[in-house]
């Protein structure tokens, strides 16, 4: 998976051998759930820095709920009470998505998109995924370039990077031990169920971004009687989690690089990368190949034409951005660097500040919860390096930008075997699903994919739409007005809406309301 503009944040189903005594999804009136869905939290003030209002709290749920006897782990929660009595309806969780995104603050940022309409109705609330922030953080000790996650594929460089791989692999097992298993989707449901009890909740309603598209589907699965209003908001195919998810991004970009060369062609007044759409192209491939020659500087970086493959692939989703830092870069080549320019990840851009809560979790935990997910959630993860090695020389030569970043290997190739088979998404719970047409890390293929999985959901299209993620603050904004309208009457569309962009679409609309992921910058994520 996590989100601004871009989050990164993401992907193939295949079952693996269960672990014999994990029971499932519902435990059993005679297993020991009881004194979980019972506790009582001790709320109190969050943080200084924020509004007296979040208070947070933190309960227990078990590592493994295969055995509930056993170990538990901390869970942090918290909430803002903005229901009004006499039209409350419930509360409404959030997770902004990663994985490995921290969703504490998550209630203060959606109390300023939502309208009265809908808050009167909620009781907001949010929560650290278990791994994650001030929920028993995982932490695999890694430093420096061992969280660079993205690797171009060079035949001279493929050892080091299956080395990098195997290390990460290994030092997330070391630091975790037998914590690692249970830092999956499927437990981190299990413990949404347990916060809707313990807040004496009979139904959920939520609201998920990004990866918290793929956690909410997952819920509904497992839980599909406890699914009140539900909304997912740029989703994750759950046919590809996760590996087809990173490639995804490769097969998205593609479309999107074309139309960038088409608008910048419009625009060469401006940008003078080329007055035709075939121009433009050789144009930015000229660059890459001059790059790789002689890296460019870029704010005191140097940067390869492999740097600038991985940095541009999400910037070609919204035309403007790209066409600036292309002639950026192509200035800075020639020695006219402008002054205090860079090129900025998109998925950099606009994060904000770690809350103080928050602030004292491991280095890498964010990368860290990333891989414990993606890696424990399925077996569909290629045991052989030689096969990522194919996979990424054929799709280089198919998606020529990203193709070999999204197929290289990974710490998966590596991870133990999951404890449970991956979660197949094929449920007719009504839930409203929202997606952009041009979003760089769920790609419209992917919202696409988890429509279809969701028999009994309602999509709203953002035709035009840029950016990764769609429901904002704008009350007057087409998406919006369906959201506000499903959370505050429980009623879907009689069938899919599609909205257009009026007017020039700002890139990135939502990134004051939903939060990144605190990963390094390289760190993928949805």
């Amino acid at each position: 998976m996590r989100i601004g503009r871009v989050a990164p944040l993401f992907t193939v189903g295949i079952t693996a051998t269960l672990v014999a005594a994990f029971a499932p999804a519902q435990a059993s009136a005679a297993e020991p759930l009881n004194r979980f869905e019972k506790q009582k939290p001790a709320w109190q003030r969050c943080d200084a820095s924020q509004p007296a209002a979040l208070q947070c709290a933190t309960i227990e749920v078990p590592l493994d709920y295969g055995r509930p006897g056993g170990k538990t782990i901390k869970l942090a929660i918290s909430r803002m009470q903005t229901s009004v009595p006499g039209k409350r309806h419930g509360v409404i969780l959030f997770n902004p998505g990663g994985p490995g995104g921290e969703g504490l603050d998550m209630p203060v940022m959606m109390k300023g998109a939502m309208p009265k309409k809908v808050l009167e109705q909620y009781d907001l609330i949010g929560f650290d995924p278990r791994g994650v922030g001030r929920s028993s953080p995982v932490t695999c000790g890694l430093q420096g370039a061992e969280q660079n996650t993205e690797h171009a594929y060079r035949p001279a460089t493929f050892s080091r990077d299956v080395a990098w791989a195997r290390t990460v692999a290994e030092k997330c097992r070391a630091k975790n031990g037998d914590r690692l298993p249970y830092i999956t989707t499927r437990n981190t449901a299990r413990d949404m169920d347990v916060i809707r009890a313990v807040l004496g909740e009979k139904k959920l309603s939520y609201l998920g971004y990004s990866y918290g598209t793929y956690l909410g589907a997952v819920y509904a699965q497992m839980f599909p009687q406890r699914t009140d209003r539900w909304v997912l908001d740029s989703s994750v195919d759950p046919a590809r989690v996760w590996r087809g998810m990173i490639q995804v991004w490769a097969e998205g970009t593609e479309p999107a690089f074309t139309r960038w060369t088409k608008w910048t062609a419009q625009h060469d007044r401006t940008y003078h990368l080329g007055n035709t759409p075939a121009k433009v192209k050789k144009t930015f491939w000229n660059l890459i190949a001059r790059a790789d020659r002689s890296p460019i500087d870029d704010g005191g970086r140097k940067l390869t034409g492999d740097d600038i493959r991985a940095s541009l692939r999400a910037e070609f989703f919204s035309p403007k951005y790209a066409a600036e830092a292309v002639m950026n870069l192509m200035k800075a080549a020639d020695g006219h660097a402008t002054p205090g320019r860079s090129l900025v990840p998109a998925d950099q851009r606009g994060t904000p500040q770690r809350a103080a809560f928050a602030a004292q979790t491991p280095a890498d935990n964010g990368s860290a919860a990333f891989w414990s997910v993606v890696c424990g959630d399925t077996a569909a993860w290629p045991r052989d390096p030689e096969q990522y090695r194919h996979d990424a020389i054929q799709n280089k030569a198919k998606y020529p930008i990203y193709g070999d970043f999204g197929s290289n290997i990974t710490p998966c190739a590596f991870w133990n075997k999951p404890a449970e088979p991956v979660t197949a998404v094929n449920n007719d719970v009504g839930v409203l699903t929202v997606q952009n047409q041009w979003d760089s890390q769920t790609p419209l293929v992917s919202g696409l994919g988890m429509h279809r999985a969701l028999k009994g959901s309602r999509m709203v299209f953002v035709q035009g739409g840029e950016g990764h993620g769609v429901y904002s603050g704008d009350p007057h904004a087409c998406a919006n007005i369906a959201v506000n309208s499903y959370l505050s009457t429980g009623k879907l569309p009689a069938k899919d809406v599609t909205c257009k962009v009026s007017g020039r679409q700002s890139p990135g609309v939502n990134q004051s309301i939903v939060p990144e992921p605190q990963h390094t910058p390289q760190a993928p994520r949805f």
